[in-house]
């Protein structure tokens, strides 16, 4: 189920991320890891998150996805491994939270996608996902409140969205998965 969709303007995030183009096949080998290198980095720095988790892609065709997993922070981070200092653009996005199981966010992104045209406007092709209820910890983060999501933003667009881990897979249908969606405009 997705909440009514609404169009917002976002303001530029900084955050430290890590950048991934890889196989779509490999994406429940990666996106653990990928997550926890850009904690341990923030840890090994004393740098705090100042939201939720995210995954903003660039590309997600049937082979390939190009995408960055990060954590938005206030300060630059140090390149330290694979995790640099990035950012989330300022943008319009159409934006919806999905509430539901894993099995479901694939059937959830046509319907942002048709309340788009419906609006009579084009998503852009990257998008980006905001993990309210974070699948691999299968919690809300700290101090995140309903409706405050300073870092939510998805991306519409004509591509396929779809998140993984392995953390994902193992996660009972019944759990909860709570994603701030968002297709740049």
């Amino acid at each position: 189920m997705i909440d009514p969709p609404t169009i917002v303007k976002t303001a530029a995030t900084r955050a430290a991320i890590v950048h991934l183009t890889i196989p779509k096949a490999a994406i429940q080998k990666e996106m653990g890891p990928g997550i926890a290198e850009v904690r341990a980095a923030l840890a090994a720095q004393d740098i705090e998150a100042t939201g939720p988790w995210f995954t903003r892609h660039y590309k997600m065709d049937p082979e390939v996805w190009d995408f960055d997993i990060g954590v938005p922070v206030a300060k630059p981070v140090a390149p330290t491994g694979r995790v640099q200092d990035g950012e989330l653009p300022a943008a319009t996005v159409a934006r919806t939270i999905y509430h539901g199981g894993y099995e479901g966010l694939a059937g959830a992104w046509p319907k942002l996608d048709a309340w788009i045209a419906e609006q009579g406007r084009t998503g852009a092709a990257s998008l980006w996902e905001t993990y309210l209820v974070d699948p691999v910890r299968q919690s809300r983060p700290r101090g995140l409140a309903d409706g405050a999501l300073p870092s939510a933003r998805r991306a519409v667009g004509g591509c396929r969205r779809r998140a993984a881990s392995a953390a994902l897979t193992k996660r009972k249908p019944e759990s909860p998965f709570v994603i701030a969606s968002k297709r740049f405009l």
